[in-house]
């Protein structure tokens, strides 16, 4: 009897699960909040470098897209609980605690939402927040990408600060 193989080519094995993608999002999302949590309030709304945002403003994006993202995905309502002006530093949050707070709160929405995701809804194109049509799951692969990128920016500002920020892969 001759042996026959199969050939199946790394590229047609599904290599992460849906829980597992959440698991990965919510690891940086803790890492992201000992970032935010590492600044200084006045630094937190007033310090940037090179004419870029304010962490705090950064962070509020963070936050807009994660909540946003989620509600869009689930409920085709792409707006943000709570509501949140990404570019006007003198809008809605004004402390931070009030910058954890609500970054908590997007937390659980994320728990709570994710769930609710049909399985074929990640393989389905949607026009997220108006401007971009995309896979549900590349979009979710874009927050996830925003979110790093602006915590390095984070990262970069604690060390200008003498700041130690926390360590890249610390997400637990």
């Amino acid at each position: 009897m001759e042996n026959q193989v199969t050939e199946t080519t790394n590229t047609d094995v599904a290599v992460i699960t849906a829980g597992a993608l959440l698991n990965h999002w919510q690891g940086h999302r803790k890492l992201s909040r000992k970032v935010l949590n590492a600044f200084p309030e006045n630094e937190l709304f007033g310090f940037s470098i090179g004419g870029m945002r304010t962490y705090s403003q950064l962070a509020k994006e963070m936050i807009g897209l994660t909540s946003g993202g989620l509600n869009g995905i689930v409920t085709g309502d792409w707006s943000t609980t709570p509501e949140l002006d990404y570019f006007n530093p003198e809008a809605d949050i004004k402390s931070k605690a009030e910058l954890l707070a609500a970054w908590d709160e997007v937390t659980i929405q994320l728990d709570t939402l994710w769930p609710q995701i049909p399985a074929g809804r990640f393989n389905e194109v949607d026009k997220a927040f108006g401007q971009f049509e995309n896979t549900i799951i590349d979009s979710i692969l874009y927050f996830i990408d925003n979110e790093i990128h602006h915590r390095a920016q984070g990262t970069v500002y604690l060390r200008a600060l003498g700041i130690e920020p926390p360590a890249f892969w610390d997400r637990w």
